[in-house]
């Protein structure tokens, strides 16, 4: 993996998260794939990520640290937006929320094959309810 630099490609990523151009992921993610230490697959990434912007269009990660260990990452994003519809449990106000998330990634292969997120669940909701 000497020829391939990590950086770059969790950069373009983010950038293919941001302008929901989820038909990318073939891309980034491996077919079959762990996703929260659980076997998944690309296909079940892509529709969490449109059970996401369905209800807050304007969701947006922003990388704030990234940690690069051989083939692994390790970052912290800012998560952003606006929810429109309902979206956990609370109804939309036209409030935006903002909240950390904390995310590990292993990559093989030019693709991550691990991926695993967290974010602070409270703090979303209270900013949701509010």
């Amino acid at each position: 993996m000497s020829d391939f630099n990590l950086r770059d490609f969790y950069e373009r990523y983010i950038e293919a998260l941001n302008a929901h151009e989820f038909d990318r992921m073939d891309e980034f993610v491996h077919e079959s794939i762990v996703m929260h230490s659980e076997p998944s697959t690309r296909e079940a990434l892509v529709a969490q990520l449109h059970s996401i912007i369905d209800p807050v269009p304007d969701f947006h990660w922003e990388t704030q640290e990234l940690a690069i260990h051989g083939d692994s990452l390790a970052v912290r994003l800012i998560n952003t937006g606006t929810p429109v519809k309902e979206w956990l449990g609370a109804a939309p106000t036209g409030r935006k929320f903002e909240i950390v998330e904390y995310a590990i990634y292993t990559v093989r292969g030019g693709k991550f094959v691990h991926m695993s997120a967290l974010h602070d669940a409270e703090a979303l909701q209270k900013q949701l309810a509010s």
